[in-house]
C-alpha cells in the first residue's frame, strides 16, 4: 500500500503545475483534485495499514493552526458561501505538507519528487508554446499566451520556480533522460515565460537564473557560460515567433515602477488595506476579500499578505508568518548547493507573492513542503544529502549516487 501511495503521490506533484489544463468537471475538478484526493485515501489506508506514522513537525502543526483559525472565521464572516467553499479547497492544498513529509523518506526520493515537479513544470511550457500556435490565437490577435484554463501571470510564476528545481537536480544526474529533462528546461522555461508577457514573471525569472548560475558556476561553469551566450538567440527565435505587442508590454516594467498602477494593483492594494482596517484582528472570513475590499468578484488581493490580513486578520498572518519563518530555517539548515538552490526558490517565490495571491496554490505548498522535507533528510542523513545533490563536491566518485537509488 505505500509503495502505490508514493507511486501516486509522484503522479500528483507532475499534475500539479499544469492541473487547470484538464478540468474533468463537476464534482471531480481538475486533475490534480482528482489525484489528490485518491492519494490522500491511500495514504490514511497505508498509515493504518503500517500502524505507525511519522511524528508532525512544527510545520505541520502550524499549517493545522492556519486552517483552525480559518474555520473559526465561518462564525463572523461576512460572506458565509465564500467562506464554506474555501474551508472544503484548503485541505486538498494543505496537505501536500504532511504527504510529503510522511513519504519521502530519502535523499533518492527528495529527487524524485523534483523530478515530478520539473516534468510537470514541462507540460506547463509545452502546453503554453501550443497555445502560441493555435489557431484561435492567430485569429483573435492575441499578445499573451498561456496553457489552456490557466492565467498567463500564474503560468510565468510556476516556470520561474522550475529552474532551480532544474539547476538542483543537474549536479547528481548521470541518466541521459534526467540531463535532458533539467538542462532543456532552461531555453522550454524561458520561452513560456516571456509568451506569457507577465512584467512581474519576467522579473522573478531573472531573479531565478542569477540564482541558478550562482548554483551551477562551481560546477558547471562551461555549462552556464555557454547558456549566457545563448540567450540571446532563444530571444531572438522568440522574437520571430511571438507578435511583437508581447514583448512590448514586458518592456513597460520600468514604465510600471516608476509611476504606473501596476496594473491597478494599487487600486486593488489601497481597497484592501481599508478593509484590513475595519477588522484587523479577526478579519472578514475566508474568502471574503472581494465583497470586504468592495471590488469585482473576478478580482484578486494581488498581494498574499494583504489576502491573508483581510481575510484571516492579524492572527491568520501571523501563523502564516511562522510557516514560513519554519521554511527559511530548514532552507539554511540545508548545505552547499541545495541551501543555494532552497533559497532561490524561496525568494522567487516572494516576489510572486508581492504582486500576486499565492498562499491558496498548491504550487506553494508543494514549494514549502519540498524545503522542509529537505531541512529534516539534512539533519537526518547529511552525509548521503549531501552526495545526492552535490555529488562533484563531495566525492571523487559519483557512482556512489546513483547506488542510493
Amino acid at each position: 500500500m505505500r509503495r502505490i501511495s508514493w507511486i501516486m503521490l509522484l503522479l500528483f506533484v507532475f499534475a500539479i503545475p499544469w492541473e487547470y489544463s484538464l478540468e474533468l468537471g463537476e464534482p471531480l475538478g481538475n486533475i490534480a483534485r482528482v489525484i489528490g484526493l485518491a492519494l490522500l485515501l491511500v495514504a490514511v489506508l497505508s498509515v493504518l495499514q503500517s500502524g505507525k506514522m511519522r511524528t508532525p513537525g512544527p510545520m505541520q502543526w502550524a499549517v493545522v493552526a492556519l486552517y483552525l483559525w480559518y474555520c473559526c472565521t465561518y462564525f463572523w464572516t461576512i460572506d458565509p458561501q465564500s467562506t464554506l467553499a474555501k474551508l472544503r479547497g484548503y485541505p486538498q492544498e494543505l496537505m501536500i505538507v504532511w504527504l510529503l513529509w510522511e513519504f519521502v523518506d530519502s535523499p533518492a526520493q527528495l529527487r524524485s519528487i523534483l523530478r515530478a515537479w520539473l516534468a510537470g513544470s514541462w507540460i506547463l511550457a509545452l502546453l503554453t508554446i501550443a497555445n502560441l500556435m493555435s489557431i484561435e490565437a492567430a485569429a483573435s490577435g492575441q499578445i499573451r499566451f498561456a496553457a489552456y484554463g490557466q492565467d498567463p501571470n500564474d503560468v510565468a510564476r510556476f516556470l520561474d520556480l522550475g529552474f532551480p528545481v532544474a539547476a538542483l537536480l543537474l549536479d547528481g544526474e548521470r541518466r541521459w533522460w534526467g540531463r535532458g529533462l533539467a538542462v532543456g528546461f532552461f531555453p522550454l522555461g524561458l520561452i513560456g515565460v516571456l509568451l506569457t508577457a507577465s512584467r512581474g514573471g519576467f522579473v522573478a525569472a531573472t531573479v531565478s537564473l542569477i540564482g541558478c548560475a550562482l548554483l551551477l558556476l562551481k560546477n558547471h561553469g562551461r555549462a552556464v557560460y555557454g547558456g549566457a551566450f545563448a540567450l540571446p538567440f532563444v530571444a531572438g527565435l522568440v522574437w520571430f515567433a511571438t507578435p511583437h505587442e508581447t514583448f512590448a508590454r514586458l518592456g513597460t516594467i520600468g514604465e510600471q515602477l516608476r509611476g504606473g498602477d501596476l496594473n491597478q494593483r494599487l487600486n486593488i492594494w489601497v481597497a484592501g488595506w481599508r478593509a484590513f482596517a475595519q477588522a484587523p484582528l479577526l478579519g472578514h472570513g475566508a474568502g471574503s476579500f472581494t465583497v470586504a475590499s468592495g471590488l469585482a468578484a473576478i478580482d484578486t488581493a494581488h498581494n498574499t499578505a494583504l489576502s491573508l490580513a483581510v481575510e484571516g486578520g492579524l492572527c491568520a498572518l501571523f501563523a502564516f508568518a511562522v510557516i514560513v519563518a519554519i521554511t527559511i530555517y530548514s532552507a539554511f539548515t540545508s548545505r552547499g548547493a541545495v541551501r543555494i538552490g532552497l533559497l532561490t526558490l524561496l525568494t522567487v517565490w516572494t516576489l510572486s507573492a508581492m504582486v500576486g495571491t499565492v498562499w491558496e496554490s498548491r504550487t506553494t505548498w508543494l514549494l514549502i513542503a519540498v524545503v522542509v522535507c529537505a531541512g529534516r533528510l539534512v539533519i537526518e542523513m547529511p552525509a548521503v544529502m549531501a552526495l545526492a545533490f552535490d555529488p562533484v563536491g563531495q566525492l571523487s566518485q559519483p557512482d556512489l549516487v546513483f547506488d542510493l537509488e
